[in-house]
């Protein structure tokens, strides 16, 4: 059998002592930023990993962190999820999975369950947890990280919602002559479909430009689709801000049954880079959310906190727009 790594052996490799390989892991200060990415490095050439029960029993310390979600949330949390793992990982931490209900009171039992077991060091939580509880538990072990980037219906908030740029296409769009807009938005039971409708209306103002209809859609292909279709025959060129990458698709789907040019009649956007967006004809211009980049942030956040570290800097660059064909100059007409 082939014997397992120990932290000597991690120490050789790296050429420091085992003293500085045990502080690396358990995130003790005075380590260089140099000589703790060296030991890292050793310790995933020998594939190496902390003795968790050994480290619980020396110093209380049970090196696992538990991130919690909803059952119905996971189909969209696997970026977030990759990111936290393998921040958590190179910290010497084991995650698990926490799922909870989406029903309120349900979470609220299964949270304080979790948090009091005394299991975790850590929990990273993805879903609101009642002030009251936090409070409640203040005495725990668990050191609890809620984030305000998903309300209670589990919707992103926060800085997940930023529209800024849906602000900068429309600018980028009235830079090459559109003077006609059209919004078709997401359900409003999402913050995200408000602020980037709110975002459309007051660029559209600032800009003087004409505002050919703010509509509520589902997220649905089929919105952009019906939307496009309805639209009289003599419509200016415009451009076609749409609240995310399905209903451009079929805003786009429509164009092309009506013989319209993309871009030409009507210029595109969209918003989460869905992998089919780069194929489509035009390829669509969209906006990336990097949940991957925050998973790893809210997690360096977590471990900061657990260690009475300095915070990390806060990413400002989980959105960026990606240009591509289906946006362009207004035809003549």
């Amino acid at each position: 059998m082939t014997r397992r790594p120990t932290s000597r052996d991690v120490a050789t490799r790296a050429g420091v002592s085992q003293s500085t390989v045990s502080f690396v892991f358990t995130g003790k200060g005075g380590i260089s930023s140099a000589t703790r990415a060296r030991v890292l490095e050793a310790a995933a050439e020998l594939h190496y990993r902390p003795n968790l029960a050994a480290r619980s029993m020396r110093t209380r310390q049970t090196g696992r962190i538990a991130v919690v979600l909803t059952t119905q949330s996971l189909l969209y949390s696997a970026a977030l999820l990759e990111g936290a793992t393998v921040v958590a990982r190179d910290g010497g931490f084991v995650v698990e999975l926490v799922t909870v209900s989406a029903e309120q009171a349900e979470r609220h039992l299964r949270l304080r369950e979790v948090i009091l077991s005394g299991e975790f060091e850590g929990l990273l939580s993805f879903v609101p947890v009642a002030p009251e509880l936090t409070e409640e538990t203040r005495s725990s072990t668990t050191v609890v990280l809620s984030l305000s980037e998903f309300d209670d219906r589990l919707h992103a908030t926060g800085q997940l919602t930023d529209a800024q740029p849906l602000v900068d296409m429309m600018e980028r769009l009235y830079e090459l002559g559109h003077r006609h807009f059209l919004h078709i938005g997401g359900s409003y039971d999402f913050p995200s479909a408000v602020a980037r409708r709110e975002a459309y209306t007051s660029t559209v103002a600032r800009l003087g430009v004409q505002s050919l209809g703010v509509h509520e859609g589902e997220w649905r292909a089929e919105a952009g689709y019906e939307i496009v279709r309805t639209l009289p025959a003599d419509v200016a060129p415009f451009a076609l801000i749409a609240a995310n990458d399905h209903i451009a698709t079929g805003a786009i789907r429509a164009a092309a049954e009506r013989g319209w040019s993309v871009p030409g009649t009507m210029s595109v956007t969209g918003w989460d880079d869905l992998p089919q967006s780069a194929w489509l004809v035009p390829p669509l211009t969209t906006v990336i959310q990097d949940r991957e980049a925050f998973g790893a942030y809210t997690m360096r956040l977590l471990i900061a906190t657990m260690r009475t570290q300095t915070p990390p800097a806060r990413p400002d660059d989980l959105q960026r727009i990606v240009w591509r064909g289906s946006v362009g100059a207004p035809s003549v007409r």
